[in-house]
């Protein structure tokens, strides 16, 4: 049946208040808008069909849309119900989905340590029941905390896991999301060529099988190894063609990061106040979407073009807020950002002191 047909069959069971037609065929083609990173009409078709009934993969489903649509605390909630009626029911293989997909919003969130806890509580449960494409995800997911925690070899570690398994299953989808990640290993270890190889093996396969949402994070990705090889041109080429498929798709997670890799290119371009324009949007993204880590990000690079301005009571209110948050976060940057705050607070209060002009 076509999708205009669906679509249609879905509205009459709407308006019937048919749970049974309004499950089946909103879950079918949510799962195939999901692949192909429809996440707004994900959403919208979601929220109706919640309307009528509370089926687990319907809550799944409207939680990963809102997820990457920058709405984590609502994916959440969803997530907290279907987990809860999963396990009344007794099905292990979608409370290990539930417990994945709560972990990769809390990685989000910045709270590595509970995604680690809910991942590997998935992982448990994948192994023991045989589920070796969950198995693979979680494996990954698992790689992206190392990641992101910049445990570089323990992630190298589960990709690899996962990148065997999801060559054995043909699961060409996992696979490019793993090659894209190993990349980004490489890059954060420097070794430009060889992420570019695994950024390069990731594309084409995500633009065959119509995966826009990681196009785009591989085109943001390849445009990082440019600007860390020195080609700035290069790198904002990337990044534009990133971009606008993130806006297209409403990933504001991704859009945000993409809007703070063009500001840090301009800057180093001798642009600050474009730079700043740059910093400006993705910092109201992150703001709203609850990213804490990436706020941090931004606010840094906004203090560091205030101070190179000579603004450096602005730098100092904009580094405060960074430390506050690496405190809230734990993150490693906290001993090097309270360092920087209190290096600049030292060149405002000399710059402020009477008598310390030559």
């Amino acid at each position: 049946m076509a999708e205009v047909e669906l679509l249609e069959v879905f509205r009459l069971g709407v308006l019937a208040g048919d749970a049974v037609v309004v499950r089946t065929v909103g879950n079918r083609l949510s799962q195939d808008w999901l692949r192909v990173s429809r996440f707004r009409d994900t959403d919208s078709l979601m929220r109706r069909s919640l309307t009528v009934q509370t089926d687990p993969a319907t809550l799944l489903a409207a939680a990963e849309a809102r997820r990457v649509l920058g709405l984590p605390l609502e994916a959440l909630d969803l997530l907290g119900n279907a987990l809860e009626m999963l396990r009344e029911v007794g099905d292990r293989h979608g409370e290990a989905t539930a417990l994945n997909n709560i972990g990769a919003v809390h990685n989000g969130l910045g709270d590595r340590p509970q995604a680690l806890h809910l991942h590997h509580q998935a992982l448990l449960i994948r192994r023991d029941i045989g589920d070796r494409h969950g198995e693979a995800t979680t494996l990954n997911n698992i790689g992206a905390v190392h990641l992101g925690l910049n445990d570089l070899q323990q992630a190298l570690g589960y990709y690899n896991q996962a990148l065997l398994i999801r060559h054995q299953i043909g699961d060409r989808h996992g696979e490019a999301t793993t090659l894209n990640n190993i990349g980004a290993v490489f890059n954060a270890l420097r070794d430009r060529h060889q992420a570019l190889d695994y950024y390069n093996q990731a594309l084409p396969i995500r633009r065959d099988i119509g995966d826009r949402h990681g196009e785009a994070t591989t085109l943001n990705n390849i445009g990082l190894v440019h600007d860390g090889l020195g080609d700035p041109q290069l790198a904002l080429d990337y990044f534009n063609q990133a971009l606008p498929i993130r806006r297209d798709i409403g990933d504001r997670i991704g859009e945000a990061a993409t809007l703070n890799n063009i500001g840090a290119v301009h800057h180093r371009l001798g642009d600050p106040q474009r730079a700043l324009e740059f910093y400006d949007e993705a910092l109201l993204i992150r703001r709203e979407i609850l990213d804490r880590r990436g706020e941090a990000v931004t606010r840094c690079n906004v203090a560091m073009i205030h101070r190179s301005e000579g603004r450096l009571a602005d730098a100092v209110a904009q580094l405060e807020v960074v430390v506050a948050l690496d405190r809230q976060l734990s993150h490693r940057d906290l001993e090097f950002d309270s360092a920087l705050l209190r290096l600049v607070t030292a060149e405002l209060n000399a710059a402020t002191t009477p008598g310390s002009g030559e």
